[in-house]
């Protein structure tokens, strides 16, 4: 009989009072972690892709609970060589979608004439994913996509982790009572190396895995964005990074993380050619406490990165950089009832952006902006079947007609300011755990700096509002 460390012993009684007590459905599964588990995704989720206490735990433990067979490699002296999956946690994602803006967008080759008015993705995004454990204290997140507006398949999200306790607490047999005052506390020790700032972290209130969760990807978007929020300028996957963190008593948790240039694709090694390269390493850090009781938890926390970025695009990568710093606060509650589940999610990021070498060639008026991204949202869900969510945001900022410049499409700033904000509403349907049928709704009340003719092209704000329709599978 294989050993089973006493950690994920105590993990796997977690879940199991989580999916008694929660009284989840029998259905069948998230299909990665599912398939290693042999546990209901209702465990791990609330409605996918948001995480339980208990999905937040799965995933700071490295992903590594499992309820497979195992193939075994042992030494002479008794050291365990191997302890592998004998069957790959391996599944799909398939999402097809339908993009409706409120206006048509000008054509993008003529002159006058409109693209057309509506537009199916088949696929949006296919996925393959390997999510699971590699070895004891070892896992893995890793996701293979092939985005459909694109036509490019290529590596997505990705996470691998190294976990160890360091301190697991209570008493343990033999122990005096001195010893177990000593060992009371749980720290948990882990390393991550990964593709995406905020990728790593366990709570939704981030970019990575933050609402709204899903989204079109032909419909106009704004045109600025903070460094560690999704969109325009963001680092998004054109890094890798390796950082350590601490998960002490299952509530208070801290991160260190470096990251460098890992863009994809182009010229290698990178040059003149490639746009926003890191140049060094970028720091971040992360810093919060969650606090857990009855069906409820709430967490606050912080997190932050300096990054040093040459504009490239045609400028040699050397000398002067711009430099961005970003320093956030952000919060979640969840209440997870027997048959009602609520979330709330804030976040807020202010970023200070130091524009030596863009403002030294011309690509900003300022030798220095500022940047501010806050977004809310609330997430309602009956019985992880019917719900829905009605979110806000607001990017503000400082104007600068070179940095945010009048394109002469939907895209550009007639004023150069990078002011935008709207809402989003959505009503979402699973008719099984594993499938979501969504409607979406994004209107805008100013886009990149104004609520009429932005762009100098006699193009409103509301006419970016969209209709978002998504089927979504997980198999």
């Amino acid at each position: 009989m294989h050993r089973v460390s006493r950690e994920y012993r105590r993990a796997a009684a977690v879940a199991g009072m989580l999916v008694i007590g929660l009284h989840v459905p029998t259905a069948q599964a998230v299909p990665s972690f599912a398939r290693q588990t042999g546990m209901a995704c209702s465990a791990c989720h609330t409605v996918f892709p948001e995480l339980t206490p208990f999905g937040r735990e799965f995933k700071l433990h490295g992903y590594v609970i499992d309820n497979l067979k195992q193939i075994k490699g042992v030494t002479m002296e008794q050291r365990e060589t191997l302890s592998l999956n004998s069957l790959p946690p391996l599944s799909m994602m398939l999402q097809v979608s339908y993009t409706h803006t409120a206006a048509a967008l000008p054509d993008s080759q003529v002159v006058g004439a409109l693209a057309k008015d509506g537009e199916v993705l088949f696929p949006q995004q296919a996925s393959l994913f390997y999510a699971g454990k590699i070895a004891d204290n070892l896992g893995a997140f890793v996701q293979l996509t092939y985005n459909g507006a694109a036509d490019h398949f290529g590596f997505d999200n990705t996470d691998i982790r190294y976990v160890r306790y360091l301190s697991e607490g209570g008493q343990q047999s033999g122990e005096s009572t001195t010893a177990a005052v000593r060992s009371q506390h749980s720290l948990l020790f882990g390393l991550t190396l990964n593709n995406n700032p905020t990728v790593q972290d366990p709570w939704n209130s981030t970019a990575a895995w933050g609402f709204p969760y899903s989204g079109s990807s032909v419909a106009p978007t704004p045109n600025a964005s903070t460094k560690l929020d999704n969109g325009a300028g963001a680092i998004g996957q054109n890094a890798a990074g390796v950082g350590a963190y601490l998960w002490f008593d299952d509530s208070l948790y801290a991160e260190l993380s470096a990251y460098s240039a890992a863009k994809t694709g182009g010229v290698h090694p990178l040059d003149s050619q490639a746009g926003a390269v890191l140049q060094g390493l970028m720091p971040y850090w992360r810093l919060g406490y969650e606090r857990r009781w009855d069906r409820s938890s709430l967490f606050v926390g912080t997190y932050g990165a300096v990054a040093s970025i040459q504009p490239g695009n045609g400028l040699a990568l050397r000398g002067p950089t711009d430099r961005f710093t970003d320093v956030a606060v952000d919060a979640q509650y969840q209440l997870i009832g027997e048959e009602h589940l609520l979330t709330l999610l804030a976040t807020y990021i202010h970023e200070n952006q130091r524009l030596d070498s863009s403002f030294a060639n011309t690509l900003a008026t300022n030798p220095s902006d500022n940047l501010r991204t806050f977004k809310a949202a609330v997430e309602y869900s009956y019985k992880r079947m019917i719900g829905g969510a009605l979110g806000l945001f607001a990017t503000t900022g400082s104007s600068d007609g070179l940095l945010y410049p009048s394109t002469g499409d939907a895209r550009g700033s007639a004023s150069g300011s990078p002011a935008s904000r709207g809402y989003i509403a959505e009503v979402n349907y699973l008719p099984w755990l594993n499938t979501k049928l969504q409607l979406q709704y994004m209107g805008y009340s100013k886009f990149n700096g104004a609520t009429t003719d932005y762009a100098g092209i006699g193009r409103n704000a509301s006419g970016n509002n969209t209709v978002y329709l998504l089927v979504w599978l997980n198999f």
